[in-house]
């Protein structure tokens, strides 16, 4: 599965009284669904997942997912502190029909959390997962920031695609990307080469009486199609693409250092409030646009540090809600910004519109 782009980590809108504002989310994910972005993610740090139930977790993963459009990626925060739950939960995220999981690193046990245990928790996550799985690190929230050496050795289980490294280490995204760059898989992509998913090549068959693969090349007499040959299911016109161990971060204030140092992609907070924004980082710097990028990326670098960085979940929202999402209040312990910290972020995000 192709991960290029931007993805943001949606947040979880709430009544004053805590409750789950489901209309609000269903609205989000419908705005997000019009944006640039290539998928969403549901349920990680910036979704409060760790202060719900596990009730809760599901119904915000089946709510984001009828409401999400159909041609976005789709990755599920499933990653509990036990092997057992996690897949529990990325069992369930299958069945609704998300096309990854995302996993974090177990850190509550920090001194258990050698290297040994995290090999064998990926592994056996991995192993019998029915999606393909993201490992997450965000020591900043974590308190525990997994290795380098270990996301190197983890990157050639056949399940395990990507990570979300939110370390903000430059030098660590470099590591790992040198590390794995033996890791080569061929991945289904649309003829425009946009993410495509086993989900995505299901409905497309589904859509139509007839959804077998036909090769452009057999038709006019290649034996053996390439990787360049164009196969068609319903409406859906794909190819292959070659692909490595997949690194996105997750700080998008270097968002250009970093894919300068590797990474295809971001999983990044402040596309929450400004999807475009960040999307406009890695497009001029995918067309090679490089003055175009810098000036893009030194535009939210202030914003960054200060709503995400400092604020954090309640500094995000808020900012969702001067650009037209919801954002709203988290839930206790974490506190609503107050009328100062507000004025700043208005101050910050005045010519950040999406």
């Amino acid at each position: 599965m192709l991960l290029s782009g931007i993805f943001p980590p949606i947040t979880t809108p709430f009544y004053p009284d805590g409750s789950i504002y489901w209309k609000k989310l269903e609205h989000n994910v419908e705005r997000y669904s019009r944006t640039p972005i290539v998928g969403i993610v549901v349920q990680g740090s910036t979704g409060e997942a760790i202060m719900m139930s596990d009730q809760e977790r599901r119904d915000v993963l089946k709510s984001a997912r009828e409401a999400a459009a159909p041609n976005k990626v789709l990755i599920a925060g499933t990653g509990i502190e036990s092997a057992i739950e996690t897949l529990k939960l990325t069992e369930y995220a299958a069945h609704l029909g998300y096309d990854a999981a995302m996993v974090r690193t177990p850190h509550y046990y920090k001194m258990a959390m050698t290297p040994t245990a995290m090999l064998t928790f990926y592994r056996t996550v991995a192993d019998r997962s029915p999606l393909p799985i993201i490992i997450y690190n965000f020591p900043p929230a974590t308190g525990y920031d997994i290795p380098a050496e270990v996301v190197i050795e983890l990157a050639s289980h056949p399940n395990i695609l990507s990570i979300k490294e939110s370390a903000g280490n430059l030098e660590k995204v470099k590591k790992i990307y040198e590390g794995t760059r033996h890791v080569k898989r061929s991945v289904t992509v649309t003829d425009q080469f946009e993410a495509v998913t086993e989900r995505m090549l299901h409905e497309a068959k589904q859509a139509v009486a007839v959804g077998e693969l036909v090769p452009v090349g057999a038709l006019g007499g290649t034996a053996k199609p390439s990787s360049s040959s164009v196969e068609t299911v319903g409406k859906l016109r794909t190819r292959q693409k070659e692909v490595g161990f997949q690194v996105m971060v997750g700080a998008a204030h270097q968002l250009l250092e970093s894919l300068d140092t590797g990474a295809v992609g971001a999983i990044l907070a402040f596309a929450c409030a400004a999807p475009t924004a960040c999307f406009e980082i890695y497009l001029a710097w995918k067309e090679n646009a490089r003055e175009i990028a810098r000036e893009k990326q030194d535009r939210i670098v202030a914003p960054v540090k200060k709503l995400v960085g400092e604020l954090s979940i309640s500094g995000v929202k808020y900012a969702m809600d001067l650009n037209g999402y919801y954002g709203g209040n988290p839930r206790l312990p974490l506190l609503p910004l107050t009328a100062e910290q507000k004025a700043e972020v208005e101050r910050l995000m005045a010519n950040i519109k999406n």
